[in-house]
């Protein structure tokens, strides 16, 4: 199992990485916590962090860049746009209006203090524009010079066929784990074009008998269920770039470790097997 992927063939980052949803932006300890966290994360290695404007509008990559600025060489903050309080009374809602678009990543830029995205993804495609001038905003952003690269999120295998006769796919993040095979498809396509895939919610449980088995494996393992869970991703396909999300240091350790474990024939096809009683559904809120 290789421990490190090459984003449109030239970001290389290793395959487990941090996803920073959960992290505390507000004052106080809770604060601190959040910035040893994200700090912890680099230490252990490592170099693909994920974000969004809908994460505290904005002030999730503020966080980061306190923690984190001047950043190491080698380190890939991702971030998504797309999601903005243009609702009635200020409410969040899909915007990929051409404007909205523009002004997230030059909001980004500014409080991850970079001048360029080294990859940025769309939140979600927005039905009401059209996916032509969605992703053709972000291709200008591309050539002039502040974004590097181009991802998708929660999309459908025909939605990323078509976004590709448009820019570059360099990336999709769709909700996906061991008990989650919704969007199954989209990964295989993935799979197929050599496109990243970072499942977010990557260890999400559902019925008990599917935990017990998991539970079981572990224990073989000396191992928790929660890195069996993401072993199990890592060991699916080379392009599987997980990042779970946690706000407290001795979670995070216990994700990182996972990225060590390996799982035997017999203990893979017992996971795989479960994908019969896996939950499919739509989730709760964008990752």
């Amino acid at each position: 199992m290789t421990s490190t992927f090459r984003i449109g063939g030239d970001l290389e980052v290793r395959r487990l990485g941090f996803g920073a949803m959960h992290l505390p932006t507000g004052p106080g300890p809770d604060r601190e916590n959040a910035l040893a966290v994200a700090r912890r994360a680099v230490a252990l290695g490592v170099n693909l962090i994920d974000t969004a404007h809908l994460y505290g509008g904005g002030a999730n990559e503020e966080l980061l860049a306190e923690a984190l600025h001047p950043y190491p060489e080698g380190l890939l903050i991702t971030t998504k746009v797309g999601v903005a309080r243009t609702g009635p009374g200020g409410d969040w809602k899909l915007d990929g209006r051409p404007a909205i678009l523009r002004d997230q990543v030059r909001q980004a830029l500014r409080r991850l203090r970079v001048e360029r995205i080294g990859l940025l993804q769309l939140h979600r495609v927005d039905p009401v524009t059209p996916l032509a001038d969605q992703l053709g905003t972000l291709r200008e952003l591309q050539s002039e010079g502040l974004v590097g690269r181009i991802g998708l999120s929660e999309v459908s295998v025909t939605e990323l066929a078509r976004a590709r006769e448009i820019v570059d796919v360099v990336s999709v993040q769709n909700r996906y784990s061991l008990l989650d095979r919704e969007h199954e498809p989209v990964l295989d396509a993935c799979a197929a074009a050599g496109i990243a895939f970072l499942p977010w919610r990557p260890v999400a449980w559902g019925k008990a008998g599917t935990e017990a088995t998991v539970a079981e494996v572990a224990a073989e393992l000396g191992a928790t269920p929660t890195q069996v869970a993401l072993a199990w991703l890592l060991d699916r396909s080379p392009v599987v770039l997980p990042i779970p999300g946690t706000a407290r240091t001795e979670h995070l350790e216990e994700n990182v470790a996972a990225a060590g474990l390996e799982l035997t024939p017999a203990q893979r096809a017992r996971l795989d097997a479960l994908a019969g009683t896996a939950r499919t559904g739509s989730g709760t809120g964008p990752g």
